[in-house]
């Protein structure tokens, strides 16, 4: 994160701990930071510089950037960053970016997605392949306040998954019946 805001190249805090920012519960996994799709290469160039190690996995909305130096040696494994650039397959926009707020999250103020698009790119991630709501529910019903949910259930037409866990949303209570 402060390799990228030294070098001035535009991103935001998204995933996990984005939504914990807005009041959500605390992830236990990686951190996700999100950047344009034009700006993918200066964005892992400057965190190799950092220097952090880049890898680029088969997926290709996203690289990973470990910290593997004497400070992550407590760790069990290297602290990761992952790098998106696609959200739900949608490429990440500096208009997306523009509609962060900066927050001071563990001592540096940086930007931070706001939750309505992190939701609906989760939601849009459900398949029959992967399709847990346990966190999706408890980062709901801890944020849903401060949800769109116009924008979410419009975003959600057409994914049977995504619309299954609105309906299950409903018949809980969480949210009202559209």
């Amino acid at each position: 994160m402060s390799a990228l805001k030294a070098d001035g190249i535009p991103f935001a805090l998204g995933g996990g701990y984005a939504l914990w920012v807005h009041g959500g519960p605390e992830p236990s996994h990686d951190v996700d930071l999100v950047v344009a799709e034009t700006d993918v290469e200066m964005a892992a160039n400057s965190m190799a510089a950092a220097p952090l190690r880049i890898e680029r996995p088969p997926e290709d909305w996203l690289f990973k950037a470990y910290l593997d130096d004497d400070s992550a040696e407590a760790m069990e494994e290297p602290a990761l960053v992952d790098v998106l650039h696609r959200l739900a397959g949608i490429p990440v926009t500096k208009e997306l970016l523009d509609t962060s707020s900066e927050y001071e999250v563990l001592g540096i103020r940086i930007p931070v997605l706001p939750p309505t698009p992190i939701m609906i790119a989760k939601l849009q991630s459900f398949s029959e392949h992967y399709c847990d709501f346990e966190q999706p529910l408890l980062v709901v019903r801890a944020i849903r306040e401060q949800l769109d949910w116009a924008e979410i259930r419009k975003a959600s037409q057409d994914h049977p998954f995504a619309e299954a866990f609105l309906f299950l949303l409903e018949r809980l209570g969480v949210i009202a019946p559209f």
